[in-house]
């Protein structure tokens, strides 16, 4: 599958800053591959809609068993509020038997620099992976 393009879903107002998030999933074998992507069309709808989104992408590996997001959120407490929302909340608990590994980071950039390159959110998730393989990975947020 290809990449679902950056969409904005809300105009990030001028000279504020935006909460990125961007997060990598692993499944466990092949045969999740196809509930993981269902799954995470739900949350991509309630996205689009979300009150304090920015802009949002999308990546699917599925021979490789790998997913990517990326997003942009006008506070953390708005991407909080998706998070603990329906029908985000229950994909996350109703996949968490076919997850191998997941990786989060979180950041913050002027709003006059979205969308955030996909080149910069998989740089960043492959260095919170190896601080939390080190035990001293430092991103909190929404699990």
């Amino acid at each position: 599958m290809p990449t679902l393009p950056w969409v904005t879903p809300n105009p990030a107002r001028p000279d504020t800053q935006a909460f990125v998030m961007a997060s990598r999933f692993e499944v466990r074998s092949l045969k999740d591959v196809p509930r993981f992507f269902r799954k995470s069309l739900a949350a991509w709808g309630q996205v689009r809609q979300a009150p304090g989104a920015l802009g949002a992408s999308l990546v699917a590996r599925p021979l490789r068993r790998t997913f990517f997001t990326l997003s942009a959120w006008e506070s953390r407490e708005a991407l909080y509020t998706y998070a603990r929302t329906e029908p985000h909340k229950s994909v996350m608990t109703g996949l968490r038997d076919t997850m191998r590994t997941s990786t989060f980071t979180f950041w913050e950039v002027p709003a006059d620099a979205l969308p955030i390159d996909w080149a910069e959110a998989e740089r960043r998730l492959a260095e919170q992976a190896r601080a939390d393989a080190e035990g001293r990975g430092t991103a909190s947020g929404p699990r």
